[in-house]
């Protein structure tokens, strides 16, 4: 007789939330490849057109069934939060700033998820984690403001619109699973709605594609896939499986060391005093949070 084995919760959600972080720690360094091509407008549209293409495939093959009419507005609110205007402004930051730092800004949407929590679903934040944010945010201030007020990179600005934009995606994103939807079905109707959105530049993000050699051309392919279209399956379907959120957003902490690691291997990329200075502070902040998340969940 067989022995049947089977993977418990737990361990579907760890394995589906660390491909997710690997996938997106990847898009830091190879979203800089591609913008040696492309402009930041261009590359996002190229990357959400290869995304919803694939996604669209998939959803015909799956025999996925069309979103509810009054719903469609849903839709085009989460691609506009998670991925139009999500790829705009991390399009435009990550320019100027390396794999690192980005990354560093990108892993604070849980505490920014949780603070948006309190307010529309009313979720208590305890003492400790007022004091966690307060640390991150002095850290955010020593990325900054290391090298002087009047060099602030602009680049963390917009990053830091891109991590309060996923923050809105993530909030978003647990209401559609409440009304019933599949993490497929909401990550295939964003993903078409925000490449629709996008279609302005649709134009000319097919001029700089005929100019670029085929190794960028491959580099978003890669982009629009599977940081994309895949990560954004895999992290939908981990918040589905997890009991808690803070299971699933617990691993948005490792992307810096990825983002590091990977910005280094491919771009050589060396972490600055201040990356290095505002990055601990920051990750002791995120540290202390999660350690609150898990103290919270277990009373």
């Amino acid at each position: 007789m067989k022995r049947v084995i089977t993977m418990n919760a737990k361990s579907k959600v760890n394995i589906l939330a660390i491909a997710t972080v690997i996938l997106w720690a990847s898009a830091f360094p190879f979203s800089k490849v591609a913008m040696e091509h492309f402009s930041p407008n261009s590359l996002g549209c190229l990357r959400i057109t290869a995304a919803s293409i694939f996604l669209i495939l998939l959803g015909i093959f799956s025999r996925l069934h069309l979103p509810r009419k009054k719903d469609i507005y849903k839709f085009f609110l989460s691609g506009a939060l998670g991925f139009t205007l999500y790829m705009l402004t991390f399009n435009v930051g990550i320019r100027t700033l390396t794999s690192a730092t980005s990354s560093i800004i990108m892993a604070m949407t849980p505490v920014m998820t949780a603070v948006g929590a309190l307010f529309i679903y009313r979720e208590k934040i305890p003492a400790i984690g007022w004091i966690s944010i307060g640390i991150e945010f002095i850290g955010i201030l020593v990325l900054t403001l290391w090298d002087g007020v009047l060099s602030i990179n602009v680049g963390i600005l917009w990053t830091l619109s891109t991590a309060i934009l996923f923050c809105g995606y993530n909030l978003y994103q647990r209401k559609l699973l409440s009304q019933g939807y599949t993490p497929l079905e909401i990550t295939i109707f964003s993903i078409t709605a925000g490449a629709i959105l996008f279609l302005p530049f649709l134009p000319n993000g097919i001029h700089e594609m005929s100019k670029a050699p085929l190794s960028h051309i491959l580099v978003v392919i890669y982009l629009g896939v599977f940081p994309n279209a895949i990560a954004a399956f895999t992290w939908g379907k981990a918040l589905l499986i997890a009991k808690k959120t803070s299971d699933v957003t617990y691993f948005m902490f490792v992307t810096p060391l990825l983002a590091t690691i990977m910005g280094f291997v491919v771009l050589k990329e060396s972490p600055s005093a201040g990356t290095i200075a505002g990055g601990i502070i920051i990750l002791v902040g995120l540290r202390l949070f999660q350690k609150k998340q898990k103290g919270t969940c277990s009373s």
